[in-house]
């Protein structure tokens, strides 16, 4: 027997599969597939598109064309008695015709495909119609109240399903080397882009020492510096990043890419990280106590730049799965951590102190 989902309302009831079912390579679609396999184990999001939630709120103009055919894959996955493998050929076309970057057949970026999906499927199903955006005045107030109003802002232009799971904000603190004046930003995330620490080819990092080196003290020159408000100059300054407020699913891209001038190189630099209790709270405000996240799914990247191959590992309610396109197969915990994991997916696991809404 499989599970059971439930509507909010109890009126409606889903049996589903075990979800442990491949996806078809339509010709170098393995980015696609890898990270279509980890939202297929974000459990919130796999239940809005099971039950069809979108159908029933208010959301923009936009023919949900994208989110019905996401949704179809998603069935598709957890049918209790569906195919073997799903083929995704819908899906990928009707995103092509959304992000035309994405038309041809090269081997494209996971985490730069996963950001132009959510971003799509968000537009399609905001419940919010579109309004033109003001800056909101923000002059006069604490920290926490200044944070408070331009979330309460952004939530007035951009709310949905995507933005209750994925979006979090990030805080940029200036500290004016001259007058000491402190300004702050705050930016809307979906996922955080972390730098990964030098080391030597047999080096080892932890996931830690890459949120150590993402949040440290920046300094900055005053060719690349803002305007300091008090002294009405580009000056010399710091700048520090926080988490201001955490999203219920927080994806974590660890930045393998870099590019010069002539070339992309890849780092395969080992990071460890943490299955269970993540603690993000040492990265947030300062009285905002531990907030942890256990890990349910990661996407790998193997090989080099030109030839590289992504697959994905997710957890449910029986262990963990290791996703190779249609090829599906039950991992151990200790074959989960390589210097192949790319992109991050972790759920929240507790109630801290930084309530989102």
């Amino acid at each position: 027997m499989g599970l059971l989902l439930v509507t909010d309302n109890e009126k409606e009831q889903l049996t589903i599969g075990s979800g442990r079912v491949g996806l078809r390579n339509i010709g170098n679609t393995c980015f696609l597939n890898a990270v279509v396999q980890c939202l297929s184990h974000t459990r919130g999001l796999r239940d809005y598109c099971l039950l069809q939630s979108y159908k029933r709120e208010k959301f923009s103009k936009e023919e949900a064309k994208l989110m019905e055919a996401f949704s179809q894959v998603l069935s598709g996955l957890w049918e209790a008695k569906g195919d073997a493998v799903v083929n995704p050929r819908q899906l990928y076309s009707v995103f092509k015709d959304a992000v035309p970057y994405f038309s041809g057949y090269s081997q494209q970026d996971a985490q730069e495909f996963l950001r132009f999906l959510l971003d799509k499927l968000h537009t399609e199903i905001n419940r919010r119609p579109y309004v033109r955006r003001y800056p909101p005045n923000c002059h006069g107030f604490q920290l926490s109240e200044e944070a408070a109003v331009m979330w309460k802002k952004h939530l007035e232009r951009d709310d949905s399903m995507i933005v209750d799971l994925f979006s979090g904000q990030l805080r940029s603190s200036l500290h004016c080397s001259v007058c000491s004046h402190y300004s702050n930003t705050f930016d809307v995330f979906c996922d955080l882009s972390l730098p990964i620490p030098k080391r030597s080819a047999a080096g080892e990092v932890t996931l830690r020492e890459c949120l150590d080196l993402f949040s440290q003290e920046e300094k900055l020159d005053k060719e690349n510096s803002p305007m300091c408000e008090r002294c009405n100059r580009r000056t010399e300054c710091t700048k520090r990043l926080s988490i201001q407020r955490f999203p219920q699913v927080i994806v974590i891209h660890l930045n393998r890419f870099t590019t010069s001038r002539w070339s992309i190189s890849k780092s395969t630099v080992y990071v460890s990280f943490p299955l269970t209790n993540l603690d993000l709270g040492p990265y947030g405000p300062a009285d905002c106590g531990s907030v942890l996240y256990d890990l349910y799914a990661i996407c790998n990247h193997a090989g080099t730049v030109n030839m590289g191959h992504y697959t994905a590992c997710c957890a449910d309610e029986n262990g963990w799965c290791f996703y190779n396109d249609s090829s599906v197969s039950p991992l151990t915990v200790s074959q989960l951590q390589t210097n192949q994991a790319y992109v991050l997916f972790y759920q929240r696991s507790n109630s801290a102190a930084t309530i989102r809404k």
